[in-house]
């Protein structure tokens, strides 16, 4: 009896957030399976917007891509689907800032249009990259993500909701900062949080992956990087290391927070802008308190052994190339602090 395994067909897959970076290893993964991708961008995409629709064809290649905006129904259907059938909807797309209006329509109504403009195209199943944060839902962004989450469980398409820990990027702003003699900054003494970071690539494999594996349908699959979940401490003492200098830390205490958000907060009834800027405040917060591994409702305590390892690129591994010049620490548009 033979036991030869007969690859997964080819499917149609269309792409939502292709150009950012998570986005960009995603469709490589995808090409890499013999799967056919088109991915709907901007038609200037980038921090900022500043590519042009070349640059981006040379960032996702062997992708068809197609121009339009994913708030807009009519371009969704028109520019995106253009009458033609699917099988697969994949959205690494997010809102750049998460503050609130950003948040509900990025994270949860362009999600929804998509999903209706997919059914109707015959998409049957969605993989779509969420976070491992909403398990405790305090922040606009969260609550949105939660909110798509229900539609699609809802639906009845076929469903991979991923919820992804830390990625490498939004570990890596103060790599520059070390360099030029600056500590590095903490949080309280460094250890009131944990992650276990997940690489671009790591994340993009897994999340193509979703497609042909049946035991990750219709299932909510929060997952963590390779190795021990790392504390921020650790990961300046480690780049510290790395740069062959003695390890310098500067404490912001947690209250400081507190009190810029209470100031902005309360000028945000006032001046509408200092209302998201409370916002973004709130987010760092949640940033330097919660860890971002899977929790357990019965303790309310983070677990590092229940959040299970993928991939394996390890954020030191990555500290590494990027100290010698080997790899691109890209923040992007959702660099918020």
């Amino acid at each position: 009896m033979s036991t030869t395994t007969v690859p997964a067909p080819p499917r149609r897959v269309f792409v939502l957030g292709a150009t950012g970076t998570i986005g960009q290893a995603t469709v490589r993964a995808l090409v890499a399976r013999g799967h056919h991708v088109v991915c709907l961008v901007r038609a200037k995409a980038g921090t900022g917007g500043k590519m042009s629709a070349t640059e981006i064809a040379a960032m996702l290649p062997g992708a068809e891509l197609r121009f339009g905006d994913v708030t807009d129904p009519a371009s969704l259907a028109q520019d995106g689907f253009r009458g033609e059938r699917f099988d697969v909807l994949l959205s690494c797309l997010a809102s750049r800032t998460g503050a609130p209006n950003d948040a509900w329509a990025i994270d949860h109504r362009a999600h929804v249009d998509a999903l209706a403009a997919a059914q109707a195209a015959g998409v049957t199943h969605m993989v779509l990259l969420s976070a491992i944060c909403v398990q405790k839902p305090l922040l606009a962004f969260q609550h949105a993500k939660l909110a798509f989450e229900a539609a699609l469980i809802e639906s009845g398409v076929t469903y991979s909701i991923v919820r992804a820990t830390a990625f490498f990027k939004s570990l890596s702003g103060q790599i520059e900062r070390i360099r030029r003699g600056k500590p590095f900054l903490l949080f309280g003494d460094g250890a009131l949080t944990a992650c276990k970071p997940i690489s671009d690539d790591d994340l993009g494999r897994y999340l193509a992956e979703c497609i042909d594996l049946p035991a990750r349908h219709n299932r909510i699959l929060p997952i963590g990087g390779p190795g021990a979940a790392i504390t921020p401490r650790e990961q300046g003492e480690r780049l510290f290391a790395l740069l062959g200098r003695e390890p310098r830390f500067t404490a912001v205490p947690v209250k400081l927070l507190d009190t810029i958000i209470a100031v902005l907060g309360t000028l945000g009834r006032v001046v509408p802008v200092l209302a998201d800027k409370a916002e973004l405040a709130w987010i760092g917060r949640y940033y330097a308190t919660e860890s971002m591994l899977v929790l357990d409702p019965a303790t309310g305590r983070y677990d590092a052994a229940a959040t299970p390892p993928t991939g394996t690129e390890t954020l030191f591994d990555f500290y590494a190339k990027a100290i010698k010049g080997e790899a691109l620490v890209d923040r992007g548009d959702h660099a918020v602090f």
